[in-house]
């Protein structure tokens, strides 16, 4: 078998998606520095700026697209800080936002964030344009699909573009996300609805109290990605178990087999264990399993990452069970890989 062979296995994406969802999300390492998201967040900002809006949003990972209750910061679904999450996303619920709907979704919540930052809720003309901040709010409403009273922005919703009508807060960031988007050309767009007083409104307060910087109180972030401990397939209420058989290429039990749960000052990474003893490890698989050099290099960086990720650890005084055992397993699944493709379970 080539090696080409064996990371089709062993990076294969039923083999990857197997290892993620077994995963806790709070392990995966993810953060919007670097990631697919960073563009997007990056393009508000310069938005933002364009305006002359002092205020700049932070952002943080979660589980759904929001700002925290008065808390002027954007919370961002985690699973668009990577292209794999986002394509397990797709699997899970059958869709995830494109492009265009991030942006809309980030424009929506940097009005909330600028209502919070500002306070403008207690601006005098607040209430009579948008309503009580403090009304009751309601997932379940009936929207007028034919009103002009409210803008409409995101369409990735199951009332169509009738967001804004769900409560005053809406109201108000979905009247924001509709004026800062570039090229709107809102003044022409709402002529003649009574929408356009809201957006006049947003932009007299953007051109007076957007020029200031606001005091920023503390950020209470509900739910950050690392408080969110549950594996990845258990946050969508998924049995994992019943793709195993198409993960080829998992060795994760295998490495907590090996690897197992120590406490203790002296302890080393288990991944640095295949990398300083990468050429013995190798010489031997490929004695007792026949694989070329090429193949046994493949299968040990595929292990060594996989014990990074899981954060594997051994203490020192095991160092030398710990290679034996690791030696064993290696040769074992070399094996597997020349005799059946695959690793046995």
């Amino acid at each position: 078998m080539s090696s080409i062979g064996i990371q089709s296995i062993i990076q294969s994406w039923e083999t990857v998606r197997f290892e993620l969802l077994n995963t806790p999300i709070s392990f995966l390492g993810l953060k919007i520095e670097g990631s697919p998201l960073e563009p997007f967040t990056r393009r508000l900002l310069r938005e933002m700026a364009a305006k002359r809006i002092a205020f700049q949003p932070s952002f943080y990972l979660t589980d759904s697209w929001g700002c925290p209750d008065r808390v002027p910061v954007i919370g961002i679904p985690f699973y668009h800080a990577d292209r794999r999450l986002v394509r397990i996303e797709e699997e899970q619920t059958g869709e995830a936002e494109d492009e265009k709907t991030v942006m809309m979704f980030l424009r929506h919540e940097a009005g909330h964030a600028v209502n919070y930052a500002y306070r403008l809720w207690r601006q005098p003309e607040w209430v009579p344009l948008f309503g009580a901040f403090t009304k009751p709010y309601r997932e379940e409403f009936r929207p007028d699909k034919f009103s002009r009273r409210f803008v409409r922005h995101i369409d990735a919703y199951r009332y169509g573009r009738t967001y804004a009508q769900k409560h005053p807060d809406e109201d108000f960031a979905e009247t924001f996300a509709v004026w800062i988007t570039p090229r709107a050309n809102w003044r022409t767009r709402y002529r003649a609805w009574p929408a356009l007083e809201k957006l006049e409104f947003v932009d007299r307060m953007m051109r007076t109290v957007g020029r200031e910087r606001p005091r920023r109180p503390g950020q209470r972030l509900v739910k950050p990605v690392e408080s969110m401990t549950l594996l990845l397939a258990d946050y969508y209420g998924q049995k994992a178990e019943r793709l195993r058989r198409a993960a080829q290429g998992y060795v994760d039990d295998k490495l907590r087999e090996i690897f197992p749960p120590v406490g203790g000052k002296a302890l080393r990474p288990a991944g640095g264990l295949f990398r300083e003893r990468r050429d013995e490890l190798a010489a031997r698989i490929v004695r007792w399993s026949g694989i070329e050099e090429e193949e046994a290099g493949a299968l040990l960086a595929k292990l060594e990452g996989r014990c990074a990720a899981l954060d594997l650890q051994y203490r020192l005084r095991d160092t030398t069970r710990r290679l034996m055992d690791a030696t064993a397993m290696a040769v074992s699944l070399a094996m597997d890989f020349a005799y059946i493709g695959r690793f046995t379970e």
